[in-house]
């Protein structure tokens, strides 16, 4: 801040009124030497008003010229007290600024390993929800951001067993599901149960595997069952036979059906005359019961045959005659 120009002295001040005081006194003497040679009062006048003026106005001009002086002192006083606060206040808030920086450091060390304790439980809580990347991104936090490699190395590597042993703990429930399925013949409840464990799990190899698994289990098992077929085929084993063929039927393909059309049809012809041979075995024994019994297989394996066509007409009086031999026994 400028410093003001301080005003004229008190030397210079008193030598202008001293001055004015000899120049009316001269006035005054000259009038009044003027005046007893009778040549008027006018000059001594002048003097006398300047003496006057002069004494009057002094007093005046020094007690203005003290204010002035006094003023100036305290403007200087206020103006060096307001730079020394405004130093001060500078200085305090450095003194603030370096603290406050001090503070935050302090903090951080302070509440470092609170930070790493949080990170620590976020990373567990991540783990038993199973969100495998999570845990690993906060982890990875742990190295960047606390500089702890060795600890977040150590996570990272638990992290994963544990993803590891969960995934295939998982896999292998479901393969003990599929595996039931597939004993039992139940292949499209094996492929959903195997598209379920895919959808938790799609970049899973073992779970990726598990429909060509399936597939592969129901291909074995379908030549399986036409091994067994050629071989009752083979030993003409009608019963046999057909009952294989009643399984394998749903796995074959068109062209696989169509190639075995002509010894499956052998095969029921054959089985149609054993139940007819059965059958009149049967009435001529005047066994009705199982005349009936053989009856209704015929109507039911061969429902278009002129066989189940004569039987179906002669049924009920095979029933009567069974119902009433029954009454004879009882």
């Amino acid at each position: 801040m400028e410093n003001r120009k301080p005003p004229s002295s008190d030397s210079s001040y008193h030598s202008v009124y001293a001055a004015a005081l000899i120049v009316a006194m001269v006035v005054f003497i000259f009038g009044a030497y003027l005046a007893g040679k009778g040549r008027g009062f006018e000059l001594l006048a002048a003097g006398v008003l300047s003496i006057l003026g002069t004494l009057i106005t002094w007093p005046i001009a020094a007690s203005i010229l003290a204010v002035r002086r006094a003023s100036h002192i305290e403007q200087d006083h206020l103006s060096h007290t307001l730079i020394d606060r405004l130093h001060q206040i500078s200085s305090l808030l450095t003194t603030l600024s370096q603290q406050q920086l001090l503070s935050d450091r302090a903090k951080s060390v302070a509440f470092r390993e609170n930070d790493r304790q949080a990170l620590r439980k976020a990373i567990r809580e991540e783990m038993n929800a199973k969100d495998w990347d999570a845990a690993l991104v906060l982890a990875n936090e742990m190295e960047t951001q606390f500089g702890y490699t060795q600890e977040a190395g150590a996570l990272r590597a638990e992290i994963n067993n544990n993803r590891t042993e969960v995934i295939s703990r998982q896999i292998a429930d479901a393969a003990a599901i599929i595996d039931e399925h597939t004993r039992m013949e139940r292949w499209s409840y094996a492929m959903r149960e195997a598209e379920r464990i895919i959808q938790i799990y799609p970049n899973e190899e073992q779970a990726k595997r598990l429909p060509q698994e399936i597939e592969a289990r129901r291909q074995s098992h379908k030549r399986q069952l036409l091994d067994t077929w050629k071989e009752s085929v083979a030993r003409n084993d009608i019963d046999g036979s057909i009952e294989v063929l009643k399984k394998v039927d749903p796995y074959l393909t068109p062209a696989e059906a169509a190639s075995m059309q002509e010894t499956a049809r052998g095969i029921f012809r054959e089985r149609l005359n054993n139940l007819r041979d059965k059958f009149a075995h049967a009435a001529r024994e005047e066994n009705w019961s199982e005349a009936v019994r053989l009856g209704e297989l015929i109507m039911s394996e061969h429902p278009n045959s002129r066989l189940a066509l004569e039987i179906r007409d002669t049924m009920e009086t095979l029933r009567q005659r069974a119902g009433a031999r029954h009454a004879e026994v009882a």
